[in-house]
């Protein structure tokens, strides 16, 4: 059986509608990557040199990162020859299969949050101005609360003009409490209150807004190891997560950030927004692969449930979901 009948056993007989977010949220990315893919196959009759090389070029433009694609490539030109492969279009199946295998790595449970089930789980987010990192918090508020949980926001991004109340606004949206002090605090001292805060409040959850100003990135990363130092002070082991929120309409941009800040934080996932903006959604494999962080959320579009935790394979299917579907029975 194709991996592609697979996916579509799995996600097209379903009411799963968190499948059609993904096929949803991936259509611009699906428009430029899926249909190149689909007119490759269409053109040539036989899997060659030339049509690997084509291959390599659309990977490449769909950002997937060059050294990505590299072995993506290699890897299928030895399953082509092992399974004696002649057709473009059981290739194209292949291509979705390995596609996984690399973002997974054979790890499991990739994108599970260390969520503590006896306690407090404190999560912290950081990334640039602008990436979305306020909605971001705001939505995964409401995805905790919608499970159950008691949360508590933190309104440590104390500089940027506005940030604190854009936090409020949000709090009020999702019915959330937030923990403030006045603009230019010390965003270590409103993290102290915010855990005294979710402590006295028997919280299950409490989410951690940081400032985001990448130009003077010394003083961005003494911040944040002060605030890390402040939080674990008062509740060891914690931060239990550091999501790095990235914009992914920024393409190879979003992947030097996300550089910059494991330099200097121990980020543990990557929490990828505006992905249904963009067409080159093939960054979710470069981020993995050239940085072995999982993706553990990312954005597919404006409603409030429209983030949602990564999944390998129906983001395998939102981006091949046009091929799946025509696969024969």
């Amino acid at each position: 059986m194709s991996f592609f009948k697979k996916l579509k056993d799995k996600f097209t007989t379903s009411t799963d509608s968190i499948s059609e977010k993904f096929k949803e949220g991936l259509v611009k990315t699906r428009d430029n990557f899926s249909n190149k893919i689909n007119d490759l196959v269409a053109r040539y009759r036989t899997v060659d040199e030339d049509f690997f090389e084509e291959l390599e070029e659309i990977l490449i433009q769909a950002d997937v990162g060059f050294d990505t694609v590299m072995e993506l490539v290699d890897e299928l030109k030895t399953e082509v020859k092992r399974r004696n492969m002649k057709d473009p279009l059981e290739v194209q199946s292949v291509i979705s299969e390995k596609l996984i295998e690399i973002y997974e790595s054979g790890e499991d449970h990739l994108g599970d949050l260390n969520i503590q089930k006896d306690g407090l789980t404190v999560i912290l987010f950081v990334g640039v101005n602008g990436v979305g990192k306020t909605t971001t918090i705001g939505k995964l508020a409401h995805h905790f609360k919608a499970e159950g949980n008691k949360v508590l926001l933190a309104a440590g991004d104390t500089f940027r003009a506005g940030a604190i109340e854009q936090l409020e606004v949000w709090g009020e949206r999702v019915g959330v409490e937030v923990i403030k002090q006045t603009a230019g605090s010390d965003p270590a001292a409103v993290m102290y209150d915010a855990v005294q805060a979710a402590k006295a409040r028997k919280a299950d959850i409490l989410l951690c807004d940081t400032a985001g100003r990448l130009q003077n990135k010394v003083n961005l990363m003494n911040e944040l190891g002060k605030i890390k130092r402040v939080i674990e002070r008062e509740i060891p082991g914690a931060p239990h997560e550091v999501l790095l929120v990235l914009d992914a309409t920024t393409g190879q941009n979003a992947l030097l950030q996300a550089k910059t800040f494991k330099e200097a934080t121990d980020v543990s996932g990557i929490v990828l927004s505006k992905l249904d903006g963009t067409a080159k959604g093939g960054i979710v494999l470069a981020i993995r692969k050239e940085l072995n962080i999982p993706v553990k959320f990312v954005g597919l579009g404006e409603k409030i449930d429209d983030l949602q935790p990564f999944d390998p394979e129906k983001y395998i299917y939102g981006l091949f979901s046009d091929a799946i579907e025509k696969t024969e029975e």
